[in-house]
């Protein structure tokens, strides 16, 4: 059963003013902008996929960075999957794309009926993320549950994306169940988390 992980109340602020910011910068973005930037993202995240076999991305919310320039950009022989749950309280799956059914979630995803695959590398969205691994995401803690059973059985890499602003030098609070990102990569680039 999923559940939401507790926050501190620090991490819910800044979990609330990033996702205010994140709403109203992906707003004031026009079409063309808003390609030029995802298309930046890819340019930075692809030379770091070529030796991954099945990639998981994720079929953004309306504020959230969008992954079709990465999908785009891979090669015929890497597999895509995106999140999937069959109900609200269910454990995120991978399954294979599209993602055009809508989810519990308000998200579209594959069909419940696609194959389930485990990913090798994981395209994160993020609310907020430091440069040391930290992220912030929604507070449900599927991606943190999610990357705990992956790498429990193999080397899984997270690479969370975001807006240029979303990535801040500064560690953010974690807790201990909080999953660590391998980088993470905005428009202005690739950062390595050290």
């Amino acid at each position: 059963m999923a559940v939401p992980s507790p926050s501190p109340p620090a991490k819910d602020a800044l979990r609330r003013e990033a996702l205010a910011r994140r709403r109203a910068y992906a707003a004031g973005l026009d079409g063309i902008e808003r390609a030029r930037l995802e298309q930046a993202l890819a340019e930075a995240v692809l030379p770091h996929l070529a030796g991954s076999k099945v990639v998981a991305l994720y079929h953004p919310l309306a504020s959230e960075i969008g992954t079709d320039a990465i999908a785009r950009g891979l090669s015929p022989e890497q597999r895509v999957v995106f999140p999937a749950f069959v109900a609200r309280d269910s454990e995120m799956v991978f399954r294979v794309g599209p993602a055009s059914v809508p989810g519990p979630w308000n998200m579209l995803q594959p069909d419940t009926s696609a194959p389930a695959l485990d990913p090798d590398t994981l395209i994160v969205p993020l609310v907020l993320a430091d440069r040391f691994g930290g992220r912030i995401g929604h507070g449900q803690g599927h991606y943190d549950r999610a990357l705990t059973r992956l790498r429990a059985a193999a080397r899984v890499e997270a690479i969370g994306v975001g807006w240029p602003w979303q990535v801040v030098k500064e560690p953010l609070p974690v807790e201990t169940w909080d999953a660590r990102l391998d980088a993470v990569a905005t428009p202005e680039g690739w950062f390595p988390c050290a």
